[in-house]
């Protein structure tokens, strides 16, 4: 629809535009001012919206894989299976935005020089129409000023993308170069797998992870096994005890010490460093981070949870503080203060409640 509104606005404009009498200095004086000023408008949308995209790219819960339907090909196979490429869905929200960028101050560098070398005024007229509606176009100004901003980004599929979960049988992961790169065995098993519905362990904790506070823990609970209790999910070496340390659900710090008993370690880290106590101080679990440092629980105290740094040398604390989970940094402080005065961790932690 935006594709046949875009054409059935340019063509009359193009029309329009080449009756422009060129040779007037009051016509070109306008045409200047409309197309600066409009320009200059898109600049500054463009660069809100990188700005609002490398700050959503921070955001641990876009550090997800994603699958993104490769730009369109004319002549395409309308029976051929709908095909899509990994992603990471940080990276590929900073490289939208730099594409849109990059585009915007292309046009106006290309259409500015032709005015000036060439004299042209048709692409001033064209692009001063034109340019709000290739900016609607665009997956990120949509969302940011149309859909509430880039915020619970699983709720809105931006850019038509689908979870590692939600492919199926009839779809195909390509490289950059079209290849596929997921077997059709592979995929056939999966599908197999979900038509008896099953999912792989993987699946389940990140289905769990993706419902956040809402999530029902049932189903990953049913399935955790000493064998899998410290399982790392293959992108970013996220565990059970992390997912359940920064989950915010009911039940989640009732579960931590169910999962205790089948051995889990809450010193593992991720790909950033981050133990479970990171997890709970960054996304704001105070239950958690009790259960984490309570001596007659984890004893993340006696383990060092607290002095742990990540990639970034930040602690538990650090993250705390910076995200202004106030109930964290006092948990981290008390459990702290106690075990410097020779208290236990867990007597003192109770006597805050």
């Amino acid at each position: 629809m935006v594709e046949f509104n875009k054409m059935f606005v340019m063509l009359p404009v193009m029309l329009a535009a080449r009756k422009l009498d060129g040779e007037n200095p009051e016509i070109i004086f306008l045409l200047r001012c409309v197309y600066g000023a409009v320009q200059t408008l898109a600049v500054m949308v463009v660069f809100f919206v990188y700005y609002k995209a490398h700050a959503a790219s921070k955001d641990r819960a876009n550090n997800v894989t994603i699958f993104v339907p490769p730009p369109p090909k004319p002549f395409a196979d309308p029976n051929a299976k709908t095909q899509y490429q990994e992603k990471l869905l940080s990276e590929h929200l900073i490289a939208t935005a730099r594409g849109l960028v990059g585009s915007t101050l292309f046009g106006i560098i290309m259409t500015g020089g032709l005015h000036i070398w060439k004299g042209m005024i048709v692409g001033l007229a064209i692009q001063s129409v034109m340019c709000p509606f290739n900016l609607a176009e665009n997956a990120l100004v949509s969302v940011i000023f149309l859909k509430g901003g880039l915020v619970n980004l699983k709720d809105k599929n931006i850019f038509g993308e689908k979870r590692r979960a939600q492919i199926t049988a009839d779809d195909e992961v390509i490289d950059g170069e079209g290849n596929v790169i997921i077997l059709k065995k592979e995929i056939a098993s999966k599908a197999s797998n979900k038509e008896r519905g099953g999912k792989s362990f993987e699946e389940v904790l990140l289905d769990t992870w993706d419902l956040g506070a809402d999530a029902d823990i049932r189903p990953l609970m049913n399935i955790l096994t000493r064998k899998n209790v410290n399982f790392a999910t293959s992108d970013n070496g996220w565990t059970p005890i992390m997912v359940m340390s920064g989950l915010g659900a009911k039940s989640a710090s009732g579960a931590m010490r169910q999962i205790k008993v089948l051995g889990a370690n809450p010193e593992k880290v991720d790909k950033e460093g981050w133990n479970a106590l990171h997890w709970a101080a960054f996304h704001g679990s105070p239950d958690a981070a009790k259960v984490l440092l309570a001596k007659g629980d984890y004893n993340g105290i006696a383990l060092g949870l607290h002095t742990v740094t990540d990639k970034e040398g930040k602690t538990a604390m650090t993250h705390a503080k910076d995200e202004g989970n106030i109930d964290v940094v006092n948990v981290i402080e008390a459990a702290e203060a106690l075990d410097t005065n020779g208290v236990s961790a867990a007597e003192g932690l109770k006597k805050r409640k």
